[in-house]
């Protein structure tokens, strides 16, 4: 199911992009989820342990959240049972990717609340597939719930939400055009009509995070494109996305997906050439 065949009813209830909460601590896995989420136009955030998606997820409310079960700290089954002992996440549909492939493990994840289980190894067809059927069916809860509301509110909520969505949407037209040298909050905020803290609690509403860190999520992702796609030197890759100091560049890169940017090409590559 193509993303663009969610209902219309949903977009009127978020006016911002799906957003999708990767916990896995296999580096080469996040990888090849990114690349497939990211063509199918959904923000992805990644967190490497139980403990660390369950504190994104309570704070960013993803639409839903693609979890492993095997992890340091945290497991999935855990994690899982957190979220959905929270009110404020209980709602986020959870789909398990896991290695754990017997009957038990299925039906034990089925039964601490995920809506879904993937055994891996996964084809990335088929996690999209299943992304997008449950994205659809909580856009549509959503959208009935909406409808509840009187008229009246309903208008008010979609004038809001028009002037919220272009709001940020300038702001991020202006950051992405000098990702290198953005301007400042209070330059930024200026340039946009509002003051430093509305800007924020606007990005916050449409994105999950505020001004800066969704600016780095932006160059994270520019980089792993730059990466996958180019022969770009690296050092140029890091100019290019703000990151003057290769060692920053490389402690970045470590700590989003615990490999080099060196090793992220190469694997890459690897799955190019093994795929031709």
């Amino acid at each position: 199911m193509p993303f663009s065949a969610l209902s219309k009813k949903s977009e009127q209830v978020s006016k911002r992009p799906y957003s999708v909460l990767v916990v896995d601590d296999s580096a080469e896995d996040i990888a090849l989820l990114m690349e497939y989420l990211r063509n199918a136009q959904l923000r992805i955030t990644v967190a490497f342990d139980g403990h660390e998606g369950y504190q994104k997820a309570a704070l960013m409310k993803p639409d839903l959240v693609l979890l492993d079960i095997r992890m340091p700290r945290t497991d999935g089954l855990a994690a899982c049972r957190l979220l959905k002992a929270d009110p404020a996440t209980r709602d986020i549909p959870v789909i398990f990717l896991s290695g754990c492939n017997e009957l038990e493990d299925r039906l034990e994840g089925l039964r601490v609340g995920a809506v879904d289980y993937i055994s891996k190894p996964f084809a990335p067809e088929e996690v999209i597939a299943r992304v997008a059927i449950h994205l659809d069916l909580r856009s549509r809860m959503m959208a009935s719930a909406a409808v509840d509301a009187s008229a009246e509110t309903a208008e008010i909520e979609g004038e809001n939400a028009s002037r919220i969505n272009g709001m940020v949407l300038a702001a991020m037209e202006i950051l992405k055009g000098d990702i290198r040298q953005p301007p400042s909050l209070p330059e930024l905020a200026h340039q946009v009509g509002t003051n430093e803290r509305r800007l924020t609690e606007l990005f916050r509403e449409a994105t999950g995070l505020p001004v800066f860190a969704w600016l780095r999520e932006e160059r994270f992702l520019i980089a792993c494109r730059m990466l996958a796609d180019s022969d770009i030197d690296i050092q140029q890759v890091a100019d290019h996305v703000g990151y003057g100091n290769a060692g920053n560049f490389t402690a970045m890169f470590r700590d989003r997906l615990g490999v080099t940017p060196r090793d992220f090409r190469q694997s890459k590559r690897g799955q190019r050439d093994a795929a031709s």
